[in-house]
């Protein structure tokens, strides 16, 4: 039976205090929560509202740089690997504080002017310097192919791209996190690439939404319910992160009023 995580960046919107939604999350039935970024909490604040509601913490994002000036990952950029490790630093701190065993490295946007293989370089071996740091406390590097129509220019889209640089790296507790959403904009042919890659041990986690506009899973071109049944068929014992955007229910797009999709499988 899949593992759900809410993530609770995208759901529970219609909760203003982003504290609260750990409790929304809980009572809806969720065990575990996944979000984009922890920082602007305190880790006890955090760790607090885990125990209190008996969620697991399952994934984070490392800092991304600067969000609000338009950075989407550090990991491919030359010139700053000392910020690239301090974010490793703190975002480890993080995963210490929270019990979480993963953290997602964003690999960032191709400077201007600059291919991949003018950055891979940079990127490798920020990756196999994060994943030395994390092993120290049995943590996963998870790194994720985005598609460009939503984050244009990002250095990597594909799943045999992440699979390739997972060799590369050549660290066992980097894995790919295997957004669903993403992998079907980009390439599509979803079952073939989970029989594919999961035997592999290298899917670390998996991520859905409802494809094209990123609404509910039962939303959109994908039959999520084949998948979840095929994920269970090949052992599949990790964690489906719900990162979409609800549609459903009131004016506020409640998360709540579109849980239908979810309750068979709880």
């Amino acid at each position: 039976m899949p593992k759900f995580a809410a993530n609770l960046s995208m759901l529970y919107n219609d909760v203003d205090f982003f504290l609260d939604r750990f409790a929304a999350a809980a009572a809806d039935g969720f065990k575990g929560v996944e979000y984009l970024f922890p920082y602007a909490f305190a880790a006890d604040d955090l760790a607090a509202r885990l125990k209190a509601n008996g969620l697991q913490q399952v994934l984070f994002n490392a800092p991304p740089g600067n969000w609000d000036a338009g950075d989407r990952g550090i990991a491919c950029l030359p010139g700053r690997e000392g910020e690239f490790r301090d974010g490793i630093a703190q975002a480890l701190a993080y995963a210490k504080a929270l019990s979480c065993p993963r953290v997602h490295v964003m690999a960032g946007l191709l400077p201007a002017g600059k291919g991949r293989a003018d950055v891979q370089a940079t990127y490798v071996d920020n990756l196999r310097y994060a994943a030395s740091e994390a092993a120290k406390l049995n943590v996963n590097i998870l790194i994720e192919p985005i598609n460009e129509r939503d984050m244009p220019g990002f250095f990597l889209n594909r799943q045999d791209q992440a699979h390739a640089l997972i060799a590369e790296i050549g660290a066992t507790n980097v894995k790919v996190q295997m957004d669903l959403y993403h992998a079907q904009i980009v390439e599509g042919d979803l079952a073939m690439k989970i029989r594919k890659y999961l035997p592999t041990g290298h899917v670390g986690h998996i991520q859905i939404a409802g494809v094209p506009e990123r609404h509910e899973p039962d939303v959109g071109e994908i039959n999520f319910t084949y998948l979840f049944k095929l994920l269970d068929e090949l052992g599949f014992d990790g964690w489906i992160g719900c990162e979409y955007r609800p549609a459903r229910g009131a004016a506020a797009h409640s998360t709540s009023d579109g849980l239908g999709w979810l309750k068979p499988w709880l």
